[in-house]
């Protein structure tokens, strides 16, 4: 964007920013938002080939970014239903009724019913499986069903947490007169290293 005016400029990165971040509530819908994110960004860069700050470090950044949002949205719940009980076969049950939670609800409440449904997905099917299939007494059931909903809940922060790093580290590269990372992209991933070091270790405990 080094031809427009720098008005014009901070325009247009401004409101695809402001797009970016109404992509990245797509993840509280249950809805891939990261990689929502990560391919809109591909688009920019395309239409701006001389952005030359979007290097492989950083392309490399953003694709670690949206893979670690995966692994947190269902690495949390299986951590915590384990943590609090849950066999495998109702943890793989709470995935599942997750999933089928988000389809049904997400028509409710603009579409905040995705999460909704998620969560109570994830409760019922580990509870279901934990009573009725392997026998285990109410209560444990019902201990093991919150570790799955609350691992659920977690991982969905995480995954927008991750996505609001990714909307960070594009408004660095196409904000107008930014100048390039020296050395490329170094410092974005310790500092990001860190972030998702500590939250990962303390969400696991």
């Amino acid at each position: 964007m080094d031809f427009l005016p720098l008005p014009i400029a901070t325009m247009l990165a401004g409101a695809f920013l402001t797009l970016l971040g109404f992509v990245l509530l797509l993840n509280i819908f249950g809805l891939p938002g990261n990689w929502a994110l990560l391919g809109l960004t591909v688009l920019w860069k395309l239409a701006h080939p001389a952005a030359t700050q979007m290097d492989v470090w950083f392309w490399a950044m953003m694709a670690g970014f949206a893979l670690t949002g995966e692994a947190l949205e269902f690495g949390l719940q299986v951590i915590k239903a384990r943590k609090y009980g849950s066999s495998s076969s109702g943890t793989f049950a709470g995935m599942i009724g997750a999933i089928a939670g988000a389809i049904l609800l997400a028509p409710l409440f603009f579409g905040l019913g995705a999460l909704i449904g998620a969560l109570i997905g994830a409760w019922t099917g580990c509870f279901f499986t934990e009573w009725l299939i392997r026998g285990r007494p109410v209560g444990e059931s019902l201990t093991a069903a919150f570790g799955a909903m609350m691992g659920r809940f977690l991982g969905t922060v995480c995954k927008c947490g991750i996505g609001g790093c990714m909307l960070a580290l594009t408004a660095g590269r196409i904000w107008p007169g930014r100048q390039p990372p020296s050395p490329p992209g170094l410092d974005a991933v310790d500092g990001a290293t860190r972030v998702m070091l500590d939250i990962w270790a303390s969400l696991c405990c």
